[in-house]
């Protein structure tokens, strides 16, 4: 773990708006339980659409990308010997 000064443009709940120093343009940090909460929305979208439906591999790219955010999430808060705020299912 390292610390160093990022930007806070916006600090606004479960949308603060950052700038990290290596880069460019700002980015919106996600609170873990809410990144938790996004992934079971997407599960909850694919179920709904099924595998048949026209649309459900976009969804499923999706939820893809979501759950590979949170699987960084849960392995570094391990990491760090963190607790997870939320139900690990």
């Amino acid at each position: 773990m390292r610390e160093t000064v990022v930007e806070i443009l916006s600090d606004q709940t479960n949308a603060a708006v950052m700038r990290h120093p290596d880069r460019q343009f700002p980015g919106v940090l996600i609170q873990g339980d809410s990144l938790s909460g996004l992934c079971r929305d997407a599960d909850e979208l694919c179920e709904l659409l099924g595998r048949n439906s026209e649309h459900f591999e976009e969804a499923n790219l999706l939820r893809n990308k979501l759950q590979s955010y949170l699987v960084h999430y849960k392995s570094t808060l391990l990491e760090h010997d963190i607790p997870l705020p939320f139900s690990d299912r």
